[in-house]
């Protein structure tokens, strides 16, 4: 635990919240809190969980996490079943999925009355038929991270303030060896990570269209402008030849290995990428393109488990409500790296102006989130469409068509069920 964490925690004990003498365990009703295994996110649950329960002795809160390559799995198998958690954590693009097979309980009004105001818009997509399914404790957006030590060996004074100036940047800090092979990308190319969300929601709209319609049920990206932005994404590792999919494995990876001159992720890659030892980077704001800029917003949830009932969903609903304070969002910033999802706390001077924090904060002004119906699925669209360029040779326009028929294939039988 660190030390903002520690102060948080000795404040929030001395302050009195509701704090008494211990209860025995036989009194206590006892709860549990699911979310998949990322380390800086258990350490934020335990730190709140040690607050919640200096503050509610008669309730006691177990955190439990699995892989996140087994986490939706795990998650649908227990809650029809009785078992699992009280309150679990889910991507907001989950949501859908979760409602429909009966895994979630809508959030009472007293918790989701002062939404509207208090939380940031992207927020509105939890609510379905005028009932809440979701609370957020934070947010997420994307940012430039950029390796200053490689930057400086290639003689670039700051990062790309556009995209010409992000390729022209890429060519001087990749390196190949007396065969061809790359030893080091400008940029990392990673379309199973976060790149599929730059593609969408940013490069898409930079180059003039939207992704989808208004209501998130139709495709429109196979336009002029989702031609363009796919080939200048594909580019960068045809033409332009300063990256490779897959090389080192992924983008993370490459650039924590000081071998990416530059690379695209959340700022929940902080925690990870501060930890690296030798690694010196900063983080600017997305590139623009023509005056344009766009980003994209992601967070996950905290929802009420279907099978929660009695003491323990009084106890879940007590829980959900201290995760999603004010307080618990500043603890998630410092601790886990991402943005607090009510603006009264992350549109502050200290945290928009932070060199690590500001860039992600400022984008949230430009951002838009994806209404994902099936994310894995979709993300996937987007994996084969860029294969289909870079692998089997078709054009961006034909890539793109067949994405795009896939992709309204998956929305029309979600809608139209």
């Amino acid at each position: 635990m660190n030390k903002f964490t520690k102060t948080l925690l000795a404040g929030a004990v001395a302050a009195g919240l509701g704090a008494g003498a211990a209860v025995p365990a036989s009194a206590q009703t006892e709860i549990t809190y699911w979310q998949y295994s990322f380390g800086s996110r258990v350490d934020a649950i335990d730190a709140l969980i040690e607050q919640f329960e200096a503050a509610n002795p008669d309730i006691k809160v177990n955190q439990v996490n699995f892989p996140y390559a087994d986490y939706r799995v795990k998650v649908s198998a227990a809650i029809p079943a009785g078992e699992g958690p009280d309150v679990v954590q889910l991507f907001y693009g989950w949501l859908d999925a979760y409602r429909n097979a009966g895994l979630l309980s809508p959030l009472p009004a007293s918790l989701t009355r002062d939404v509207a105001t208090d939380f940031f818009p992207m927020v509105s997509s939890m609510n379905v038929d005028g009932e809440f399914w979701g609370l957020p404790t934070a947010v997420r957006s994307l940012a430039l991270f950029y390796n200053t030590d490689l930057f400086e060996e290639a003689g670039l004074s700051g990062p790309p303030e556009t995209l010409d100036e992000l390729v022209s940047m890429a060519k001087k800090l990749t390196k190949r060896d007396d065969k061809g092979n790359l030893q080091q990308v400008g940029i990392t190319v990673a379309p199973a990570g976060q790149d599929h969300h730059w593609w969408r929601e940013v490069l898409v709209r930079q180059f003039g269209g939207v992704p989808y319609s208004d209501d998130g049920r139709t495709v429109t990206y196979n336009s002029e402008a989702g031609i363009a932005a796919l080939q200048f994404y594909v580019d960068l590792v045809g033409e332009d030849g300063v990256s490779e999919i897959g090389f080192l494995t992924d983008g993370q990876t490459a650039f924590k290995a000081g071998k990416a001159g530059m690379t695209i992720d959340g700022s929940f890659r902080l925690a990870s990428f501060n930890k690296q030892r030798g690694l010196n980077y900063a983080i600017t704001e997305l590139p623009s393109y023509k005056g344009n800029r766009f980003n994209y917003s992601s967070y996950w949830v905290n929802g009420l488990a279907a099978k929660s009932e009695g003491e323990q969903r009084v106890a879940a609903e007590k829980f959900l409500a201290f995760i999603t304070t004010n307080d618990a969002m500043q603890l998630w910033l410092d601790t886990v790296g991402e943005l607090p999802a009510r603006p009264e706390i992350a549109l502050v001077d200290a945290n928009k102006n932070d060199e690590r924090f500001g860039p992600f904060v400022r984008g949230l002004a430009y951002a838009n989130a994806t209404q994902f119906v099936d994310e894995a699925a979709q993300r996937q669209i987007m994996v084969d469409m860029v294969d289909n360029v870079t692998i089997k040779g078709l054009s961006a326009a034909d890539a793109i068509a067949i994405a795009a028929e896939e992709e309204q294939k998956l929305l029309d039988k979600f809608y139209g069920s």
